[in-house]
């Protein structure tokens, strides 16, 4: 039997992590407020007031998504400040096609142990991408959660809420035959198709995060 007292800090975790944490991305969350928004950092829950003399008939649209395996490149390269940015363009994209706007972006992130310098990238690219898409990072959780992932490992996950007048909300059901289909380029994978496409560079062509590929112009 021990004699020392049993603390979060002997299970693995750090209050003073989180409170640096918290004090490093204070600035990011800010500047991506808009109006609508009535909370601060800290608080149980994100306050956000809809503006209903914008719409007739408002409804709310919602998406949740991961970043998925393209995680585990971001732990190969050592590089955390674009992942956020990925999940912010990942839920805001499903919302869009519906021809909401979105207003507010929740995040989960998940980890052994709390590195806020890693912490403080992953905050960056949400707030940058909230930024982008007009929508305020309202909020999120950070769970400490040490012998459930590797070290140096975490998941990251978010959830976005936009709103749409109800006679503007795009469902598929107006589609009809002879209707005209544009398409747009994709600018890469973003966060689908990472588990192929990591099989096929990583296993198969036996390339590592940082081997050169002539005809891209680029690393892996």
């Amino acid at each position: 039997m021990t004699k020392q007292p049993l603390t979060y800090a002997s299970a693995g975790v750090s209050f003073e992590a989180s409170e640096e944490s918290l004090e490093r991305i204070k600035s990011l969350l800010q500047r991506t407020h808009r109006p609508g928004v009535l909370s601060g950092i800290g608080s149980f829950g994100g306050l956000f007031q809809l503006d209903l003399s914008r719409y007739t008939e408002p409804v709310l649209v919602s998406s949740t998504d991961s970043v998925g395996t393209k995680l585990k490149v971001a732990f190969a390269m050592n590089k955390h400040d674009t992942v956020g940015y990925d999940l912010v363009a990942h839920c805001g994209n499903d919302i869009a096609v519906q021809g909401a706007e979105p207003l507010y972006f929740l995040d989960y992130l998940a980890t052994s142990r709390l590195i806020p310098e890693v912490f403080e990238s992953l905050i960056k690219g949400l707030a940058d991408g909230c930024q982008d898409v007009g929508c305020a990072l309202l909020g999120g959780e950070t769970a400490e959660l040490p012998g459930f992932y590797h070290e140096g490992e975490y998941d990251l996950a978010g959830f976005i809420v936009g709103a749409v007048e109800k006679r503007s909300l795009i469902t598929g059901k107006q589609i009809r035959p002879g209707d005209q289909l544009l398409g747009l380029a994709s600018l890469g994978l973003h966060t689908n198709g990472f588990s192929l496409a990591r099989k096929i560079l990583f296993e198969i062509c036996g390339y590592h995060a940082d081997t050169r590929i002539s005809e891209w112009g680029m690393t892996v």
